[in-house]
């Protein structure tokens, strides 16, 4: 199962739902839970966003399904991150040493291929 960040921020009509009924969105959450999707945690954040939402979910299809009715019926703005596990990550990186054009991933070794012909 993969894991997803997501970044809340009530919509107008979604501070009017909370300040009327705080519950709200933990309300919402609970009606749109799809049995293939696992709440891992919904946290009020200080800051550019108002919650912050972990789940797991099968596959990218599902995710955004359920975000599109969570938000809709939350009065939230939603938006949906795919979050990779460090340990994951770090087995993609090429062995230290390694240059990276030998990776096969196309991106150049030298930084000075990165600028245009007149930029250099």
């Amino acid at each position: 199962m993969a894991h997803y960040i997501q970044l809340l921020t009530l919509t107008p009509e979604g501070r009017t739902a909370i300040l009327q009924d705080p519950e709200s969105v933990l309300r919402a959450q609970n009606v749109v839970m799809a049995p293939e999707i696992t709440v891992l945690g919904l946290y009020a954040v200080l800051g550019t966003y108002d919650f912050v939402s972990i789940v797991e979910a099968p596959d990218n299809d599902t995710v955004a399904r359920y975000s599109l009715e969570f938000g809709v019926r939350a009065g939230l703005h939603v938006v949906t991150l795919p979050a990779v596990p460090m340990a994951q990550f770090e087995q993609s990186m090429p062995p230290e040493g390694v240059p990276v054009e030998e990776t096969g991933t196309g991106i150049p070794m030298n930084p000075d291929d990165l600028l245009r012909p007149h930029q250099r």
